[in-house]
Order: structure tokens, then C-alpha cells, then sequence
């Protein structure tokens, strides 16, 4: 007979923190050594680059958890019937299994679920030992009367609360029953953490001596408005995967052989319900998923077409500051990548649609949303604006101030 099992059990928080621990403590090392004779902001820098490839592959991780549906793969949280790992719910796991051979519990999907919660966590151990570095390199610096440090010790606390945030969207997953918002918002989270870890971490190259960029104030608008429009994307994509409209339109360039398919998107962009299910109780409409898709699918156009501009005229500022005298390799690096980005997600994307919505395109493209979330935010803190680092120039002096001779 298989017990009933709490949806939120604490018993293995001290095994999950464990594993944690020992995810980070490999990370952890590495940098020590490869850093060893260094000093306390080359340590800081490459950790924190570390734990922003680390929580990149995180993200990467959770799509794929998401989608091959081991989301619930243990039903409690955090740990697995109240086990630390699925080994020892084995008896719990076949039950569910044999009663539903394809359903979302599985030995498979357990391991998923449970290892995507190890390295989560191991994120977690390593940003906190980040903020604990900081903060004491911090209190250091101002007991020896130095200067500010590159960055200061808000930033990796803010990640850290931000980071405990996600592991409550990451509970709240399981034991909301994919609840479509949670998971958006979950899914909204990581990319923010990849933000901060990325601030952070170009503050530290600057601090190393990488000059900024300078860009017109009309470019830095542009950059900051394309980056607004990545994160609308981002939340637009992440409501089609959550609620899994991906397939509600099978074909490109058309929707369902109609330029304009049938819609409803009231039912569609009702926030707060379950999966598949409307307020009421009552399935949702296949329209409703038909809006989801094609209204993500419509705004994936403008967003293509700003990147390719912004990429353009940062190519066009990069090339005039070689031909001067600034240096625009930076900016010529970042149009690149950009261009690449929005090809890759309109690959990918496309792909999706047309190929039956395939796992390895489902995850690059959640990749490629990441990485554009990565690449803008370093750009946009690795560049200033023109009139921001131009020497403000004093007033003349009046003339009437002195007597005519």
C-alpha cells in the first residue's frame, strides 16, 4: 500500500543542500586553482563568469525538463516521495508507473526532475558563497580606506534573494500541478538571474580595464526599447510552451490555411487558471491555444526585424570607431552575435512548427532566448552614452564681471 505523500516535505532539505554543495564544490575549486595566484577581483570575476555559464546550462536543463514533461516527475518538493533521490522511492515510482506507463511519473522523469533540483541548488550554494566573498572583500576594502569596490556587494545579495525567489517558483511548479503562470513566471526567472550574473560580471571587466563602449544617445535608446521587446518575447514564449500551443499552428507562414485563423484571446491570455482549463473548471478552446501561438508567432517578426536593425547600426558605430580614433571591436562583436541570434531563432523556431515541435529544437530555442537575454545585457552594461562620458565643459566667464580699461 503506498502512503500519502505531503506536497511540501523538509525532510531532505539537508540532502538537497548536500548535493548542492557538492555540485558547487567541483566549480568551486576549479576557480581557486586556476586563480591561485591572483587577487580578490580576478578570484570574484571568474567565479562569477562560472556561475553565469553554470546557471545558462541550469536554464538549458530546466527546458528539458520541461519538456520531455518531468516537471512532475516527483510529486513533492523538494524531495522525491519524501526520499532525497528517486532511488529510494522506487516502490512509490513503480506504482505510479505501472498505473500510468506514459504518465508524468516515471523513473526516467524522476532522475530528470530530481537532477535539474541538484544543480539548481548547486547555482544556489555558489551564488551564496559569491555574496559572502563580496560582502568580506567589501568590509576589506573600506577597513583599509580603499576605493569602491567594481561591484558592490547589493548586486550578489539582490541575485541572492532573486535566486531563493526562483527556488520558491521551482516548489510551486510541483505542487501547483504546472500551473501555467508559475511556470512562465519560473521560466521568466532563470533569465533574470542570467541578467544580474551578467551585470555583475562585465562590471568586472571594466574594473579590469575593458574600456566602455560609447554609443549615441538615439543607439542606446534603441538598445534598451529591442531589449524591452526580447523580454515580451520571452514571456509571450514561455506562455505557448507552458500552456503547449507550440503545435496549435502546424504550418508556416499561414496558421491552420488562414492568414487571420479563428482566436480567442480571452480565453487564450487568461493569466491566473490551470493547464488546459478555463476559471470555470471548463476546457479551454483550441482557439484559445490558436491565439497563444499566433499572437507569439506576430510579434516574433518585429522583434526579428529590431534585432537586424540594431544589429546593423551597431556594426555601422563599431566600424566608424575603428576608422577613428575609439576602438569598436565591441561593438562590432556584439551586432554579430545579434545578427546570429536572430537567425538562430528564427531557425529554431521555425523548426519547431514545421517539424512537430522536436525536442533539440525546443531546447535551442530556449537557449536562444537566453543567450539574446545575455548578449543584450552586456551589451547595455558594457556601453555608455556619448554625452555621458563626454568632460562637462565649464560656462565662459562673462565679460561684464571685469572693468573695461
Amino acid at each position: 500500500m503506498i502512503r500519502e505523500q505531503a506536497l511540501y516535505d523538509l525532510g531532505p532539505v539537508a540532502w538537497l543542500m548536500l548535493m548542492g554543495i557538492v555540485v558547487a564544490l567541483g566549480p568551486l575549486v576549479w576557480v581557486l586553482w586556476r586563480n591561485c595566484g591572483g587577487g580578490t577581483l580576478v578570484r570574484l570575476q571568474a567565479l562569477t563568469v562560472l556561475t553565469l555559464f553554470l546557471t545558462f546550462d541550469l536554464v538549458l536543463f530546466g527546458a528539458f525538463t520541461r519538456l520531455t514533461d518531468s516537471g512532475l516527475g516527483c510529486p513533492d518538493w523538494p524531495g522525491c516521495y519524501g526520499n532525497a533521490s528517486p532511488a529510494g522511492a522506487h516502490a512509490e515510482i513503480s506504482a505510479a508507473q505501472l498505473a500510468q506507463p506514459t504518465g508524468p511519473v516515471t523513473h526516467g522523469k524522476a532522475w530528470v526532475e530530481m537532477v535539474h533540483r541538484y544543480l539548481a541548488t548547486g547555482v544556489g550554494v555558489l551564488i551564496i558563497v559569491l555574496t559572502v566573498l563580496t560582502w568580506t572583500g567589501w568590509r576589506r576594502a573600506r577597513r583599509a580606506g580603499q576605493g569602491a569596490p567594481a561591484v558592490h556587494p547589493g548586486w550578489p545579495l539582490a541575485t541572492l534573494v532573486w535566486v531563493c525567489l526562483q527556488g520558491a517558483f521551482g516548489a510551486w511548479t510541483v505542487t501547483w500541478k504546472l500551473f501555467p503562470a508559475i511556470v512562465t513566471a519560473h521560466l521568466i526567472g532563470g533569465l533574470v538571474l542570467l541578467a544580474l550574473l551578467c551585470a555583475q560580471a562585465v562590471r568586472y571587466r571594466l574594473a579590469a580595464g575593458l574600456a566602455p563602449a560609447v554609443l549615441g544617445r538615439g543607439l542606446r535608446m534603441g538598445l534598451w526599447t529591442v531589449a524591452a521587446m526580447v523580454a515580451v518575447q520571452v514571456a509571450l514564449g514561455g506562455w505557448v510552451s507552458t500552456n503547449y500551443a507550440v503545435l496549435a499552428c502546424a504550418e508556416f507562414p499561414t496558421c491552420q490555411g488562414s492568414w487571420w485563423p479563428r482566436m480567442d484571446f480571452h480565453q487564450g491570455f487568461t493569466v491566473w487558471r490551470h493547464l488546459g482549463l478555463q476559471p470555470d473548471g471548463s476546457a479551454i478552446h483550441f482557439e484559445a491555444l490558436t491565439a497563444i501561438h499566433y499572437v507569439h508567432r506576430l510579434f516574433a517578426y518585429a522583434v526579428f526585424a529590431a534585432l537586424g536593425l540594431l544589429a546593423w547600426r551597431l556594426h555601422r558605430a563599431g566600424v566608424r570607431a575603428r576608422q577613428g580614433a575609439g576602438d569598436g571591436r565591441l561593438l562590432v562583436r556584439q551586432a554579430r552575435w545579434l545578427a546570429g541570434l536572430a537567425l538562430w531563432q528564427a531557425a529554431s523556431g521555425l523548426s519547431n512548427v514545421v517539424l512537430g515541435w522536436p525536442l533539440p529544437a525546443a531546447v535551442a530555442h530556449t537557449g536562444g532566448a537566453a543567450a539574446l537575454v545575455v548578449v543584450l545585457t552586456w551589451a547595455l552594461a558594457a556601453s555608455r552614452a556619448a554625452d555621458a562620458v563626454q568632460p562637462r565643459r565649464m560656462p565662459a566667464p562673462s565679460l561684464s564681471r571685469f572693468p573695461v580699461p
